[in-house]
């Protein structure tokens, strides 16, 4: 059961062109927003869409697959697991950030 912890899954497009960040060392990191959808039916039976706005990060070798491969409005898989951290802003106010940090990554759909 231990492997069921913190563990996501997620089928979605990305809402926009993977941001690339290069470290000093040369290691990199990807990051992008992802959009899930879901649809349920309201009291009167009418059809209500929904999507929800996840942030991706993902490191190591995945990124240069991120780098290469994956654009705007691709459909995705990913699976990894929830982080949150934490940062101020120059006024001194404290801000929450949940993120998925991505340990495998799948290409959905047609090639672009």
């Amino acid at each position: 059961m231990n492997t069921l912890r913190n563990k996501v899954q997620l089928i979605g497009r990305l809402g926009q062109e993977p941001e690339i960040v290069t470290f000093k060392d040369g290691n990199k990191m990807a990051k992008f927003s992802m959009a899930t959808d879901d649809s349920y039916k309201d009291k009167e039976g009418t059809k209500v869409e929904r999507a929800y706005w996840h942030n991706i990060v993902i490191t190591g070798g995945l990124v240069n697959v991120v780098e290469n491969y994956v654009n705007k409005g691709q459909e995705i898989a990913v699976e990894g697991k929830i982080t949150n951290r934490s940062y101020e802003t120059k006024e001194g106010d404290k801000r929450y950030v949940t993120e998925i940090l991505v340990g495998e990554l799948l290409l959905l759909g047609s090639k672009q």
